[in-house]
């Protein structure tokens, strides 16, 4: 088999001591070796494809292209990198290297996948589906990798060979830092899904230098320092340098000879491909994740500036180049950073689309029929990052390929899709028209067109009669807010009212600053958050006067206009998009709405990251099935009060807590028992997700234990470790109070000689998915504790419970469905419902909220100064007042707290009775069988992309 031959023709390497010796230089083993690989790379290998529907026929098992390697072939492999493909000096063979090696032995296997994957694609012309984001959160590649190439056992054999162990020279692969929350982890599990169901689909996303920022924690609280995830290469990348297109920024649009419209001048940059393979389970089927990076032309540096010492000036025009992709989500505070980001999304969707044409053009050869073009592409926008997709597809179609805008917007309208992450309307994203008028114009007059044909709709849907009603459709769906009519639109409706103060604010206060931040009040995990929540109170009146409104882009509704469908992420997420949201939209085509309730894969969640309990799930379910079928875990229900069932499971969940008691110890300082319970929230830090109840939660509880004498305190509480883990957005002044009081609690309750193990507080910094992989087997109690109605779905809880972790949660997103499947009775519920939040705020705000004395009493506590020196009021009296930016509990901390802290009493009293716990542990993991990203895949596929699974023989 070529695949076979291949891994052998890499047999040669160094005669390093340490390694396997395949002889001297001059010996005939090692030219033998050498003739070996020379004439097995010269071969071509061969092609040959078929395409099955698997969802309507099971799929047969298939050979792995290198399943029959011994260890002693892949040591040779790992050898033969370290030698000729080396990144470090040749004396040493220590784990950072070790790593590369291995990673780039992986990578011959899996670009021989690749490579066919690639061709079957060209070759069978099929639709593909492109999906499109500004984040994937991939974490380490090695593990997962091997993994799915089944050759894990091999490969941990191939490096003890070699001096090595396999989970060492894994630590060594820094995450990629390509994402920061649950949107990011989703596009991922996303990716792992198509492969492993052999759908002809790809990602794109930017190849971002420094990423986010990595976390430290200091007695100051969070610190921001700069990633280096690629300062020692990335052996998975692969730089296509004749893939590169160019994206264009400001310059001007005039009128050719021709008729047609003509973007020029301005600053013009180059988008260069970056390629990761991503291998399926159990499959030849390995996609691509496309990444772009940007440059400038060498021409660009002025070299006569840079002899004059000008050296700034010189590089002006490449550094601008370079840092849009320097940092995920930069600070937009100021013009700087929201130009910054918006250069972003644009060379997202214009590399990507430019890539996507070209490739349909080279498949479809000589016979280019543009109103196939849906019939072969599907663009799914995971967010509202991406939705200058729409009117740059519009611009190339038009302007460069001359076609008419009735045909490019029809092609335009079937071939997108968006999925929308938020639930809050002022969330959801919007820029300004003045910006976008400078940096893209032809785009801003597509847009303007847009506009017009909705107001068109509108205006046939509703008529001209109501003028009142007509206003207010039209206020609500427009794409551009706060800006004029068209002039052939100016008399539909009477001249607008003079603005009311309350209007102006709505506009231009408090609620404008969360314009371009759909991160700042988002849906399960997803972006960045940056500012401060929009407040429900009064302004005072100089802050309203100042100025008009600002004009607009509202870039969800552009979606909603320019795509054929657009999905919600949960059950009730979805009802609250069409009911609320969208509900304008929804009245005006129902059926562009659906529900993909968000999904993990199985492969990374459970049986790579779970080794222990995978094995449990195996033995008793009688097979490795419920690793692509994860329906097979419901059979767990008929073993949960089985006793020897529960040992091991309860044998296995000790085991991981060990690990993670070794990491946080590593990580903090801290030692904490391994038989304590491990009470987890790891997300990112905002006060939607509320950790700041959490953290109150705990100090009620060690208020509470210190007012007991040690006998009441033992005998009243389990002792817990309570770990706490994400990062605040660097600007987000709020979200980092929580992250500091929350240190500053751990400080005082881990060194009162009193408590002793009976309660720790830790912060892990820097949470990634490589910690994740390790919190989240050892977990127990997981907190999903959002306020109901905000948070759209959420991955992470699907993670816990799918690793047999109970959940402490409020009805909100993915929650409510958990609950449906694992039973009520093995969900820890507590809070307000979503159907009351609005009442609940308006009560805040009219004063007539009554706080239970157990809140009061535990701000109390952290105003007396027992967590140190730290000013809490501006913390604290979030929660407190009536009115105004910065009060009012908007996220109902205090409404709330009562019911949480009752409900964690139960979760003490179900923790102390082992057996029943054990029980409520395993029955979420069997309930958890639908939260697989690949049902999600699936019902994408059939649903909104219309694709067809290949599979390569």
């Amino acid at each position: 088999m070529a695949t076979t031959s291949h891994f052998s023709a890499t047999s040669h390497c160094s005669s390093v001591s340490r390694f396997v010796d395949f002889g001297s230089r001059s010996s005939g083993k090692w030219r033998s070796n050498l003739l070996l690989i020379r004439t097995l790379r010269s071969r071509p290998l061969a092609r040959s494809f078929s395409v099955k529907n698997v969802s309507s026929e099971p799929k047969t098992k298939l050979e792995n292209p290198i399943s029959g390697e011994d260890a002693s072939s892949i040591a040779s492999s790992i050898k033969y990198h370290a030698e000729f493909t080396p990144l470090f000096s040749p004396e040493k063979f220590e784990l950072p290297k070790a790593f590369v090696a291995t990673a780039q032995s992986v990578r011959d296997a899996l670009i021989i996948n690749w490579n066919a994957t690639y061709e079957c694609y060209d070759r069978l012309n099929l639709k593909q589906a492109y999906y499109l984001s500004m984040e994937f959160l991939q974490g380490r590649a090695l593990l997962n990798a091997i993994g799915n190439l089944e050759l894990t056992g091999a490969y941990a054999e191939a490096l003890t060979k070699l001096g090595h162990d396999l989970e060492s020279v894994a630590r060594h692969e820094p995450d990629a830092a390509l994402g920061n929350g649950g949107l990011g982890r989703l596009a991922s599990c996303f990716l792992d899904s198509m492969a492993t169901l052999n759908y002809p689909a790809w990602g794109y996303g930017l190849r971002y230098k420094y990423g986010l920022f990595k976390q430290r924690i200091t007695k100051d609280g969070q610190e921001e320092v700069a990633e280096d995830w690629l300062e020692m290469g990335n052996p998975w990348e692969i730089v296509r340098n004749d893939i590169s297109y160019p994206v264009k920024f400001y310059g001007k649009v005039v009128s050719g000879s021709d008729g047609k419209k003509h973007w020029i001048g301005g600053e013009d940059i180059m988008a260069v491909a970056y390629d990761l393979p991503i291998p399926g389970y159990k499959t030849k089927s390995t996609i691509n994740l496309r990444l772009w990076s940007t440059k400038a032309p060498a021409e660009d540096l002025d070299l006569s500036a840079f002899n004059a010492g000008e050296h700034t000036k010189a590089y002006e025009a490449l550094a601008n180049a370079e840092k849009i992709c320097y940092i995920l989500y930069p600070g937009d505070n100021s013009l700087e950073g929201k130009t910054l980001r918006l250069k972003q999304q644009y060379t997202l969707c214009s590399a990507s689309l430019q890539d996507i044409i070209a490739r349909f053009e080279r498949r479809s050869g000589s016979n280019i029929k543009w109103e196939d073009f849906p019939e072969k592409v599907a663009v799914q926008m995971n967010d509202t990052h991406p939705t200058l997709c729409i009117p740059e597809l519009m611009r190339i179609l038009i302007d460069l390929k001359g076609l008419s805008w009735k045909e490019a917007w029809n092609i335009t309208q079937r071939t997108t899709a968006y999925t929308n992450h938020t639930v809050l309307p002022e969330a959801l994203e919007k820029w300004s028209l003045d910006l976008m008028q400078k940096l893209l114009p032809r785009h801003v007059e597509i847009i303007e067109m847009i506009d017009e044909e909705l107001i068109n709709t509108i205006v046939s849907e509703y008529g001209r009669e109501d003028s009142d009603l007509l206003e207010k459709k039209l206020k609500e769906m427009r794409i551009l807010e706060n800006v004029d009519l068209p002039s052939t639109f100016a008399n539909l409706i009477a001249k607008p009212k003079e603005s009311s103060a309350a209007a102006v604010s709505e506009n231009s206060g408090e609620a404008g600053k969360l314009i371009n931040e759909k991160d700042e009040v988002d849906s399960g995990d997803e972006t960045e958050s940056k500012g401060e929540p929009k407040s429900t109170g009064a302004r005072k009146k100089e802050e309203v006067v100042a100025e008009p409104p600002s004009k607009m882009v509202r870039m969800a509704n552009l979606c909603v206009v320019g795509g054929h469908a657009v999905n919600g992420v949960a059950e009730i997420h979805s009802e609250i998009v069409k009911d609320e949201v969208f509900n304008s939209f929804y009245k005006l085509w129902p059926n562009k709405f659906q529900n993909k309730t968000n999904g993990v894969t199985p492969r990374r969640w459970i049986r790579f990251c779970n080794p222990d309990l995978s094995k449990i799930i195996t033995e008793w379910t009688g097979s490795e099935e419920w690793v692509l079928n994860t329906e097979k875990l419901a059979e767990l229900r008929k073993f949960a009060d089985n006793e020897d069932f529960q040992t091991q499971w309860r044998a296995a969940k000790k085991s991981n807590k060990m690990k993670v008691a070794s990491l946080l110890k590593e990580k903090t300082g801290y030692s904490v028992s391994p038989d304590a319970m491990f009470d987890i929230q790891v997300k990112r830090i905002h006060e939607y997700k509320r950790q700041l109840l959490n953290i109150l939660g705990i100090v009620y509880r060690y208020k509470k234990m210190k007012e007991m004498s040690a006998v009441e305190r033992k005998a009243k509480y389990v002792p817990r470790v309570c770990i706490f883990g994400g990062k605040a957005f660097a600007t987000y002044v709020q979200a980092k109070r929580i992250v500091k009081f929350i240190t500053d609690v751990g400080a005082t309750v881990n060194h009162d000689p009193e408590i002793g193990d009976l309660l720790k507080v830790v912060f892990v910094p820097d949470y990634n998915v490589s910690v994740a992989e390790l919190l989240i087997p050892a977990s127990e109690l997981s907190q999903h504790i959002s306020t109901a109605g905000m948070e759209a779905s959420g991955t992470s809880n699907m993670k816990f419970a799918m690793n047999g972790c109970i959940l402490i949660g409020t009805l909100d997103g993915a929650n409510v469905e958990i609950r449906q499947e694992v039973g009520e009775d093995n969900f820890f519920l507590f809070g307000a419902e979503a159907h009351e939040i609005a009442g609940l705020r308006e009560e805040r705000a009219m004063g007539k909220f009554v706080p239970d004395p157990r809140f009061e009493e535990v701000k109390d506590f952290v105003r007396t100064g027992v967590f140190g020196s730290c000013n809490y009021d501006e913390l604290l009296g979030s929660l407190e007042g009536n009115e105004g930016f910065g009060r009012a509990d908007y996220f109902l901390v205090g409404k709330d707290f009562p019911s949480y802290v009752e409900c964690q009493e139960k979760v003490d009293e179900a923790y102390q009775d082992q057996r029943r716990w054990t029980k409520m542990s395993i029955m979420n993991t069997a309930g958890s069988y639908k939260f697989s990203s690949d049902r999600t895949i699936h019902e994408y596929a059939k649903d909104i992309w219309n694709i067809e699974p290949i599979i390569l023989p």
